[in-house]
């Protein structure tokens, strides 16, 4: 098992179960929540290495977290991945800005979610 702790956040039941899979199968350490506002408690309690975050979901959405996570500098190596099914050039633009690591539209591949950890995880 890798020392490596990954956050999986989406409102989407099967989404959130298939990102688990994948990512237990890769060996890493994997906790999940359903929304922005469990999964920014998480971050703070936990502090994973790498977040799959999705952008629309209740309470807090995805872009509201990472720039919480940003103004955070306790939370500084967390790396935060957007998902979202919006691939516009203004959505993925404002996920940059907000400081996410990286942003992947749905649908996306197991294959694409275990290259995007291991690349952004330096494995």
């Amino acid at each position: 098992m890798s020392s490596f702790k990954v956050l999986v956040v989406d409102d989407e039941p099967f989404i959130a179960r298939s990102l688990a899979f994948v990512l237990r199968k890769g060996k890493y350490q994997v906790l999940e929540a359903r929304d922005g506002q469990e999964a920014l408690a998480i971050i703070e309690r936990e502090h994973p290495d790498l977040v799959f975050l999705d952008v629309m979901m209740p309470k807090l959405d995805g872009f509201q977290v990472v720039e919480k996570v940003r103004s955070n500098s306790a939370l500084d190596g967390v790396r935060i991945v957007l998902l979202t099914a919006r691939g516009q050039d203004a959505d993925r633009e404002k996920g940059h800005t907000v400081g996410a690591d990286a942003y992947v539209t749905k649908p996306f591949s197991p294959t694409k979610i275990l290259e995007q950890a291991r690349q952004l995880l330096g494995e």
